[in-house]
Order: structure tokens, then sequence, then C-alpha cells
């Protein structure tokens, strides 16, 4: 039986699209579909004194997500997060350069008025609703990837370079198993390398 799995995302955070790439790969080794959901660095931290100088960018670029899905359904978030993401993380230029938005849309084969949602807060509500199905399973502590799975949810997981093939569904299973462990909250060490996209 096809397991179902959920997984939160900001475009912006390179530790999100290495798990997102993995996570692609345990698709196709592991019977398990996944569903993309947008979650939001710029409102996990709106409360905190600091802030980094892009964050208004940020929250810019997962309110086009959010108009996205709700203009043409929930399929397009993976294409346009890809587009994204190769962009912003693989190819370097990161949130700042004016292009990436516009080619990643054309690239997801969606209309480029969708830019218009940029800068406009009558997404946030939306956003919040999604940010806050995800986060809320896993507590405010954490960042982004979240991913749910057979009613647990956990952050993470955060590896570099994304494992492929049996090596990303090995990492699947062990994920899996202390999910399934009640009581089991973390398992971290501090990162010693930058993310590698390959």
């Amino acid at each position: 039986m096809t397991a179902s799995a959920d997984f939160w995302f900001d475009p912006a955070c390179p530790w999100a699209w290495m798990t997102s790439r993995w996570m692609l790969e345990v698709e196709q080794v592991r019977d398990v579909t996944t569903t993309w959901h947008v979650m939001s660095l710029a409102v996990l931290n709106e409360e905190r004194d600091e802030h980094d100088a892009n964050w208004h960018r940020k929250l810019g670029y997962v309110r086009v997500l959010i108009a996205a899905e709700q203009a043409h359904g929930n399929e397009v978030l993976l294409p346009l997060y890809t587009a994204l993401g190769r962009r912003i993380h693989n190819d370097g230029r990161g949130t700042k350069d004016e292009q990436v938005l516009p080619e990643a849309l054309a690239e997801a084969g969606l209309p480029p008025s969708l830019i218009e949602a940029f800068g406009d807060s009558r997404y946030d509500e939306a956003l919040r609703k999604s940010h806050h199905a995800g986060m809320d399973q896993v507590g405010m502590e954490v960042g982004t990837p979240v991913i749910s799975v057979a009613g647990t949810a956990f952050f993470g997981p955060v590896v570099t370079p994304a494992p492929k093939g049996e090596a990303a569904g090995k990492l699947w299973d062990g994920v899996l198993l202390v999910a399934g462990t009640d009581g089991f909250f973390e398992i971290k060490r501090s990162r010693d390398r930058d993310p590698i996209f390959d």
C-alpha cells in the first residue's frame, strides 16, 4: 500500500532544497507519494529581532507559491519549487536575482501574472494556514523542511549531499523507524559542511 508523506518547504532554504531532492529519490525506491506544502521562514521568524535583510523577498516568493496553488492546484507546487530551487540554489542566483521568479514561472508553465502576488498581503492568510499546518505538528523551535507521515511529523532530515538510490531509501527507513518510536524527539549534531548541490 502506497504511503503518503506531506512535505513543507520554503524555497529560500538550501537545507529544505537538499531534503526535497532526497524525498524525490525516496519516491523512486520506496512506495511513497509526497504532497508538497508551503511554509515560510519569514513568518516563522517574524517575532524575532534578527531578520536577514532579504526576508521581505523571501515572503514574496512564498506568496507566489500560494497564489499558484490557489489558481492551479497543489500539483503545480513541485514543478514551481523545482524551477525556483534549481535557480536559487544549484545555480547560486539566490532570491535577490529579479529574473529567478519569472523564469521559474515560465519553466513551470504558469502565467507570468502570478508574480503580482509577490507584494500582495491578501495571500498571507492562506500562507499562514499552510505554514501552521506543518509547524504546529513539530513546534516553532525548528525550521524547514517539515515532513509528516503516518500521523508523525518531524523536522528534517538535514543532509548533504542528498542520498540517491537505495541510500535514499535506507535513510527514509531510518527516519520512519525513529519517527514511529513513541517519545522520540531528536538526534542532532552540528553541521560541518555547506549544502552540496549535485
